[in-house]
């Protein structure tokens, strides 16, 4: 009786530490210059995009999460046409994954970067035959202001790449 309960103090000992623990602020690891500034998106942003059915109203959300090395961005939230985005260092090198409408997750990596745009190119070890499966191959965004971006999407559709359009987002006030 005495081993059982010992073990049970200590389970419980144990288990505080460890939540307790957690609640502490793991310091943030920094990322690249690029990541860094992709960084700063954080927030609600709101803009007009045309999905091929004219132009309509897009929010797009922005969030860091697993200590700040990820940064979430979601699109149409709470619609059929909601999509992710995670942005994350992948061998030292800037990298994404998206999660489409279309039913499938391109990845990209960094292309080129200068002080007023980062630039993303199709991954070809993603796992999407560009020739069999449509899908977003690119992605420019520019840095007009602090509070105003323009994003420049570049997709593949029945194996021809389409014209990429041009979104304009402006930063929502908290």
């Amino acid at each position: 009786m005495k081993t059982r309960i010992s073990a049970v103090i200590v389970a419980l000992t144990l288990t505080t530490s460890l939540w307790c623990t957690a609640a502490e602020q793991t310091p943030q690891k920094p990322g690249s210059a690029d990541f860094e500034r992709l960084k700063s998106l954080v927030g609600t942003w709101k803009g007009k995009a045309d999905m091929g059915q004219g132009p309509s109203e897009m929010t797009v959300q922005c969030r860091l999460l697993a200590g700040g090395s990820v940064l979430e961005e979601r699109v149409f939230q709470g619609t059929p046409n909601e999509m992710v985005t995670m942005y994350y260092e992948q061998g030292g090198k800037l990298a994404l994954t998206h999660y489409c409408i279309m039913g499938n997750r391109p990845g990209m990596l960094l292309k080129s970067s200068d002080p007023k745009s980062i630039t993303f190119d199709f991954d070809s070890t993603c796992g999407i035959d560009p020739t069999k499966e449509s899908h977003m191959h690119g992605m420019t965004i520019s840095f007009d202001s602090p509070d105003t971006i323009t994003t420049s999407c570049k997709a593949v559709m029945g194996g021809k790449e389409v014209e990429p359009h041009a979104t304009t987002l402006k930063r929502v006030s908290s």
